[in-house]
């Protein structure tokens, strides 16, 4: 007997020297490998037959799979190691695994019969037995039939001790194994499908398939949520729906994905782009929830009613009555309110914690959790009244911004969900850290990030310092796309595509043809105190504490006082901002509140000279009022304007505060005594107004397209600009115009009925499918002008060309004004969006709007941990000016604004969706070895390159959490060697693979022969191989860096952990060649 132990001696060598020309072979070993085969490829060629049997059970139905599991495929080592095992990588990395193969099936076809053991509990033992005529010759104690158990490559683990029993000895072997060959209680013959899976390793595959294969590795987890409660459930019917047919295919997939979210984590924040339709997305979810007999609450903004009341009605213009939805819908302001009717209910009779579905509408505004002491807010009340009291409730929600710059408002949108108990939600996500942590280190990077230069102060380089976990929390709670991610990675051709945009028109009109002008007034307003809004700053030394006990109000922290006084200046402040914004609007605008001013000056200059009052009411900004939109709601005092502050009039330094409201009447005064005689035929920007309105109509950008719509910030604008043209565009263009703000509706047609749809439908008639709803109605609106309540929510896309009549600071609020008409599925080829800007310079505008808030800023806010909303410092001056002069050349996604934070295209949903529907589509994968490969078309010069999908064998080597698809790793390199996007680029990555195969059902044969004829029918793969080792050393090398600037940070290193070694540690899943 001799003894083999693979390094002294090799089994491989001593097999070559046995096997001879018409020997016969039989085989028992665990596995069976093509590299094995290549090392014997001579010898065997020259064999008569192998009985080869697999002992233990390979190519064997899983009769103890979970029948809840329909899709799952399980990862069986030892017929993946067919075409290569764990210990055989780097011959597996050398790429000529087809070749391998292709060669390996011809031989398998004459001359090999494999059979499987059956039985899990019944091992059988390995050998190896050559018969040559009478003699023969065995091998026991046979793990596998590998290179590495050829002792052809490195075989990691435990010594190996093989034992060579000569003739007469091995006769004993060989009639062992012939005696369990034809046990078919025990055995199966697996031959037909050894063969099929040597021809899947050889075969052309199509570009899609690689596509679905690479998916199904890496989201192999997600699978079981297929067939299961966390995947919608067809059987309900909701695929039926009117609703889910109107849906476009990437809406299909947010509703799949959101359903998801919602049955796994009870949450989920559907944020995609301005003009994506969240609002139709939504309908198909609460849809879904409805056929499953759960009641549904809708809470938007008062504002967007009509959005939601639309579409529960039996009404004409109900373009989904057949769906008949029966959700509620209450307003946000309601859950402050404990009676009264809203919406046709009774609040006293709201059951608010029986629903099992809550969408939020504009959920942004419930993204503060309260500051003040014994005080609940808005966010509290819902997590009281709906999420923590009665049965268990899913939230949805919806927004176009949920994360601005600060991290917290994301964390406590999530917290609605999880009832604000956060160990709930770090059950159930992928986390390293809690859901609070998280959120903690992700603000410090933002913080730190908020300090870089202009340069340097991008996304990507945000992206770069926040954590893997957070990624992780993004990924699991929402769903974010972009429309630049919709158009490129979406068969859009039946949809449409989204209209271009041409370059903004900016127009820098005066506001008069007499002498004053914006500077001027911009210049005297710097000069006003306001003292009318602060009578407490007049108060006695004496009185001051009374007054201070009385309203100054602890905040939660109890790290700070916010006082009354506080509030007054942050008023003075507000109404002088208010002042500046009506200049820029319009002239009509700015002197009405101008005399409402110099009025409450007036009536308080009276009351103070009079001797027989005691005391007064003054107004105080309230600063709790969680129904004013702070962007959008200046010039709504009444909001701004909150409850009075009772003062004595003998507690005041009387002489001082008349001197002060005197100072202020005078300056007023003379402003007013100056606008007052600017009428409509001196209003240059209401002329120009006019020609811009005129060229279009006589110029359309789209043939026949007479449709304007004219958005402003105030209504008093608004009014003036309607009164101002209506006349004019009748009698000369027999053209309607309506009129939309927050409290009146009105149009020029007697025919038309002043409701919002109506107005809305009659502007928009083929997004608005007017001809179904109103087939007599023959009038139609052409131009509509409007304040910032139809500027979210609204698809308006008739319509090509929008004018910002006022230039809105907030550059996100002027994009959401766009965002009515520029949608995908739009009519018209290309849109304009003209921008009204102050006859100044920018550099001028921002100095000004600077020097007139005059760094009032209020002191004890800060030590709320919240956001100051007029606080500017000059670096953020700096960027919202870039933000402008980019608005100035082009109009641009709210995610390249570079506001804050963007969270769009970050989540992998569109993946795991593609997967589902792939495993619909293709049904159970069965014989599919790793390191196939399709080849794609490029795009262009610059995409030509290799994709590699790797699986890294060492589970330890991700500590640093770096890695969002651990153990997988997914490296886009050029053919020069040039890497595209690395392994923490894994999103970009799949979105390339994505582009590039999926919806390519066959493969394209031009290319993969080119690729033949490269590659001398794949025996020669070096370049190819070169390009996985260089893809693979930029792993490595990347790893190293990461490891050193371990050291220089908190929290541990990863210097002395990861063990990344090289070609080795990966095992090549599958590739994509883009020729």
């Amino acid at each position: 007997m001799k003894i083999i132990d693979n390094i002294t001696s090799r089994l491989g060598e001593d097999l070559k020297a046995e096997i001879k020309k018409g020997s016969k072979l039989s085989i028992a070993a665990s596995s069976f490998s093509i590299y094995a085969f290549e090392a014997l490829k001579k010898e065997l060629k020259g064999i008569d037959e192998l009985e080869f049997i697999f002992t233990s059970p390979t190519f064997i139905e899983d009769k103890f799979q979970k029948i809840s599991r329909e899709f799952y495929i399980p990862h069986i080592v030892n017929e993946s190691q067919l075409c290569g095992g764990d210990f055989e990588l780097r011959l597996k990395n050398e790429l000529n695994q087809k070749a391998i193969a292709k060669e390996c099936s011809t031989w398998i076809k004459e001359k090999v019969t494999f059979k499987s053991n059956k039985q899990n509990n019944l091992p059988l033992n390995g050998l190896i037995n050559i018969e040559k005529g009478d003699q023969s010759v065995s091998y026991s104690n046979i793990t596998g039939f590998t290179s590495s158990d050829l002792g052809v490559t490195h075989k990691q683990g435990f010594p190996t001790l093989i034992q060579k029993i000569d003739f007469p000895n091995s006769k004993a072997y060989v009639d062992w194994f012939k005696q369990i060959w034809d046990n078919e209680v025990y055995l199966k013959e697996v031959t037909e499908q050894v063969q099929e899976f040597f021809e899947n390793a050889f075969k052309e595959n199509s570009p899609e398939f690689i596509y679905f294969i690479t998916l199904y590795n890496i989201f192999n987890d997600f699978l079981e949520d297929i067939n299961s409660d966390n995947l919608p459930n067809d059987d309900v019917g909701f695929k039926e729906t009117l609703i889910w047919n109107k849906l476009f295919n990437f809406q299909k997939d947010a509703v799949i994905g959101a359903i998801n979210k919602l049955e796994r984590y009870n949450s989920c924040i559907v944020a995609d782009s301005v003009g994506l339709g969240k609002t139709f997305t939504a309908l198909g979810i609460i849809k879904y929830y409805e056929k499953r007999n759960k009641d549904v609450l809708v809470l938007c903004p008062k504002k967007l009613e009509a959005n939601w009341n639309t579409f529960r009605q039996n009404d004409k213009n109900n373009l989904l009555a057949k769906d008949k939805f029966n959700y509620d819908v209450l307003f946000h302001t309601d859950l402050s309110r404990e009676k009264g009717m809203s919406n046709g209910r009774n609040l006293e009779l709201v059951n608010w914690g029986n629903y099992g579905l809550v969408v939020i509408d504009e959920s942004h505004n419930f993204r503060n959790n309260s500051t003040s002491v014994g005080k609940e807010n808005r966010y509290q009340k819902l997590l009281r009244k709906i999420v923590q009291e009665g049965i268990e409730t899913k939230v949805l929600m919806l927004s176009a911004t949920p994360v601005n710059n600060r991290f917290n408002d994301l964390k406590n949108q999530l917290a609605i969900a999880y009832e604000g108990a956060s160990f709930e939600i770090n059950d159930r996500l992928n986390t390293e850290r809690n859901i609070d942590t998280v959120f903690v280190r992700a603000q410090k990077s933002f913080n730190i990030w908020s300090k870089l230069s202009n340069d340097e102060r991008t996304t990507e380089k945000l992206l770069e310092m926040l954590d893997f976990d957070f990624f992780e929390i993004l990924d699991s709670l929402t769903i974010a796309r972009s429309r630049k991610h919709i158009s490129k990675y979406y068969d859009t051709s039946d949809i449409g595509k989204f209209p271009t945009r041409n370059k903004p028109v900016s127009i820098h009109s005066p506001l008069t043809d007499k002498k004053i002008n914006f500077s001027t007034i911009a210049e005297r307003l710097t000069l006003l105190n306001l003292s009318v809004y602060s009578p407490l700053n007049y108060i006695l030394p004496s009185k001051v504490q009374l007054y201070a006990d009385k309203y100054d109000k602890k905040v939660k922290s109890g790290s700070g006082t916010f006082t009354q006084l506080d509030r007054e200046k942050s008023l003075q402040l507000l109404m002088r901002i208010n002042l500046l914004k009506r200049i820029e609007s319009s002239i009509d605008s700015f002197r009405l509140t101008l005399n409402d001013i110099l009025e409450q000056i007036k009536t308080r200059l009276e009351l103070l000279k009079k001797n027989n009052v005691d005391s007064f009411s003054s107004v105080q900004w309230d600063l709790d009022n969680e129904d004013v939109d702070w962007d959008a709601d200046w010039g709504d005092e009444e909001n701004i304007i909150g409850k009075k502050v009772k003062v004595r009039i003998e507690d005041l330094d009387k002489t001082r505060w008349i001197e002060d409201l005197e100072v202020d009447l005078d300056n007023l005064q003379t402003l007013s005594d100056e606008v007052s005689n600017i009428s409509r035929s001196s209003d240059i920007k209401l002329k120009k107004l006019m020609e811009v309105v005129e060229e279009k109509f006589q110029n359309p950008i789209n043939e026949n397209n007479r449709k304007v719509i004219i958005f402003t910030a105030f209504a008093d604008t608004a009014n003036y600009l309607y009164n101002s043209l209506k006349d004019n565009l009748l009698e000369n263009y027999n053209v309607n115009t309506a009129l939309i703000t927050g409290s009146k509706r009105l149009c020029t047609s007697k025919n038309i009925n002043t409701d919002l749809n109506t107005l809305l439908t009659c502007f928009s008639p083929i997004s608005k499918n007017k001809k179904d709803i109103f087939p007599n109605l023959e009038d139609s609106i052409d131009v509509l002008i409007a304040t910032d309540c139809i500027s979210e929510g609204q698809n308006l896309q008739d319509c090509d060309f929008l004018i910002n009549y006022d230039i809105h600071w907030n550059p996100v609020r002027i994009i959401q004004r766009f965002g009515r008409i520029d949608r995908i599925g739009s009519i018209n080829s290309s849109i304009t969006m003209v921008n009204f800007w102050p006859d100044v310079s920018l550099d001028a505008y921002i100095n000004l709007k600077q020097r007139v808030e005059d760094r009032m800023l209020i002191s004890n806010m800060a030590s709320t941990g919240d956001d100051n909303i007029l606080k500017t410092d000059d670096k953020d001056l700096e960027y919202r000016k870039i933000q402008l002069k980019k608005l100035q050349e082009e109009v641009v996604d709210l995610e390249d604004l570079r506001e804050g934070v963007s969270i769009t295209d970050l989540g992998l949903n569109d993946f795991r969706v593609d997967l589902s529907n792939f495993i619909k589509k293709y049904g159970k994968l069965k014989n599919i070895p790793e390191g196939i490969y399709a080849v794609a078309e490029s795009e262009n010069e610059e995409s030509k390159g290799v994709i590699y999908v790797l699986r890294n064998i060492n589970n330890e080597v991700n500590i640093d959490k770096q890695n969002r698809l651990h153990p997988y790793y997914i490296i886009y390199i050029k053919e020069n060697g040039e890497i595209i996007h690395n392994h923490f680029d894994a999103k970009k990555s799949l979105d390339a693979i994505r582009l590039h195969c999926k919806g390519y059902y066959e493969p394209l044969t031009e290319l993969c022969d080119k690729f033949c004829n490269e590659t001398n029918d794949f025996k020669n793969m070096d370049f190819y191989s070169d390009l996985l080792k260089k893809s693979i050393g930029s792993i490595v090398k990347t790893e190293a860096d990461k490891d050193i600037k371990s050291l220089f940070r908190s929290g541990g290193t990863t210097a002395l952990t990861n063990t990344v070694k090289g070609l080795e540690d990966f095992s090549l899943i599958s590739f994509v060649v883009i020729k």
